[in-house]
């Protein structure tokens, strides 16, 4: 919290006056400050979240060189701070300092003009209560008028007001519920101590009835010897009264940081996240799955089984790892199969390298479109999973071998034992013929991957990204087919156009159609349902 907090009174010799000031100072702040940033900057009060005892100190006010020249033209009233406090947070570093004045030029100007505003032209209905004023040069305040009894004031009453000066405004006005209380506790105890000495000298000397008969002019004489104000020490009778209030200044800056706190506002689930959730809810193996693969300590491919895996066993690590390794052409040739749907098959006799491989490689498509058996003894059918890993002794039925839906990699070990991923073969084969164009997200998908001059977290970023937009396209194309009513060729066409797919997306879009959760068909459903039953 960028915020400086100061009592200001008004002198009936003088006008507005500054009393008394508490800001922070975190340790590099000792230097010199910009201009520009010097409430920012000096006057900073971010703390840390967590509290702590205080430790707390006084020094001399008069080391101010802006006090020692101003003492000397002001009253009692102006100049009634003698010794300055300073409290250190030991576990923040973080300084707060109370004194008559701000020592930075820039925010002692800053505070004087909300000074003069708050006693002179800035007043709400009645005079005492809360006010907001300021802009962006000179800060933004947060004042709170308020009157001191004084048995030798005109009127008996002393103007003060209590001012929270920072350049933050959506800051202040937030916090507007938490400081308008406080200051009202702090103000309550100044004019509880001042009724008291009031309410004493009355009862010694009452002096109402005398000084309605006297004139104005030889009024600020008859009232006290030559004072034009009396400080608020003499006021509330309280040697300490400053120290009371540097006391509350702290708690107030440091409590009101630690009440408002910096949140990320998030959209809504993706729908990764909502199949995540559909998963945990079909059953509690599910839930421990989860629970083991997001407390697994491989970041990569958490879901590999830790328990027989060897870390001097070659593994794959990510997607730019795979491509490295199968050079880009092979890598396109594989990640085409799996966008589109094909079930991609990997025999090896190593099974950590084998689900290493598919578990990297299921990071191409969304969640709801993976569906994978790791290292199976048998074949499994396409229907049952998409990723299939499988010893090199298994065949595969001829069905399969004769299918164009289905692409084949044998990893071969070296025959000097395993020593890096180059040192085995990779062999790739398929019946099918790829078209030349290749779906317009697998290319953009490729091109993050081949940015060497990003770090890998900002491409797996990338890629979620990417999914996501892709699935939002998907949605639209969902929504359109199965929202009632016969769609024509060139209807789907218009609609490939809108959402920015061409003919080469058309198998990926229905494929990854597959993917959507269950609460968004329903959803779609049981909307298309109710539209068909409205009558006409």
């Amino acid at each position: 919290m960028n915020a400086i907090i100061a009592v200001c009174h008004f002198c009936e010799l003088h006008g507005p006056r500054i009393v008394y000031c508490t800001q922070s100072f975190h340790p590099q702040e000792h230097r010199a400050v910009d201009d520009e940033d010097a409430l920012s900057d000096v006057s900073a009060g971010h703390l840390h979240n967590r509290s702590k005892a205080i430790r707390h100190g006084s020094f001399s006010s008069t080391d101010s060189a802006a006090v020692t020249s101003m003492k000397t033209d002001l009253c009692e009233g102006c100049y009634s701070v003698k010794t300055g406090f300073v409290s250190h947070d030991d576990e923040v570093p973080i300084s707060y300092v109370s004194s008559q004045h701000p020592h930075h030029p820039k925010v002692f100007s800053m505070v004087r003009q909300a000074c003069l505003r708050s006693l002179s032209c800035e007043v709400c209905p009645g005079r005492e209560g809360p006010i907001f004023f300021g802009d962006k040069q000179q800060g933004n305040v947060l004042s709170y008028t308020f009157y001191i009894q004084d048995n030798q004031a005109r009127g008996f009453k002393r103007w003060y007001s209590i001012i929270i000066v920072m350049m933050d405004k959506l800051y202040l006005l937030n916090s507007w519920s938490f400081l308008v209380p406080n200051l009202q506790l702090v103000i309550k105890q100044l004019q509880m101590k001042a009724e008291k000495v009031y309410t004493e000298e009355q009862t010694r000397c009452p002096q109402k009835g005398y000084r309605d008969s006297i004139y104005p002019a030889s009024f600020r004489f008859q009232r006290g010897g030559n004072k034009p104000a009396r400080s608020l020490k003499e006021l509330t009778d309280d040697k300490h009264i400053f120290k009371m209030l540097h006391v509350s200044f702290v708690w107030i800056l440091k409590a009101c940081v630690n009440r408002i706190t910096e949140t990320s506002l998030e959209a809504p689930p993706t729908e990764d996240a909502i199949l995540d959730t559909e998963r945990l809810e079909e059953t509690e193996e599910g839930f421990i799955k989860l629970y083991m693969r997001k407390s697994s300590p491989d970041k990569e491919n958490p879901d590999i089984d830790s328990m027989d895996a060897d870390p001097d066993q070659p593994r794959f690590y990510n997607l730019q790892n795979v491509m490295q390794v199968l050079g880009y052409l092979n890598f396109h040739t594989v990640a085409h199969h799996i966008v589109i749907g094909n079930q991609l098959i990997v025999k090896g006799a190593e099974k950590q390298l084998v689900k290493s491989m598919l578990e990297v490689l299921k990071g191409l498509l969304p969640k709801g479109c993976c569906k994978i058996i790791p290292y199976s003894e048998k074949y499994e059918e396409s229907w049952r999973c998409n990723f299939l890993g499988v010893p090199l002794g298994v065949l595969l039925p001829n069905h399969i071998l004769n299918s164009e839906q289905f692409l084949l990699i044998e990893i071969l070990s070296p025959e000097e034992g395993p020593q890096d991923l180059n040192s085995y073969e990779f062999k790739i084969s398929s019946h099918v013929i790829l078209p030349d164009k290749a779906p317009k997200v697998l290319i953009r998908m490729e091109l993050a991957l081949r940015n060497t001059n990003l770090c890998y977290e900002v491409i797996e970023q990338c890629l979620i990204c990417l999914k996501e937009e892709w699935m939002n396209k998907v949605k639209v194309l969902f929504k359109f087919t199965k929202a009632g009513g016969s769609r024509s060729e060139d209807d789907m066409k218009k609609l490939l156009q809108v959402v920015g797919a061409k003919e080469e997306d058309k198998q990926l879009l229905k494929f990854w159609m597959t993917g959507l959760s269950v609460q968004y068909r329903n959803h779609i459903l049981s909307t298309s349902m109710n539209m068909n039953m409205v009558p006409p």
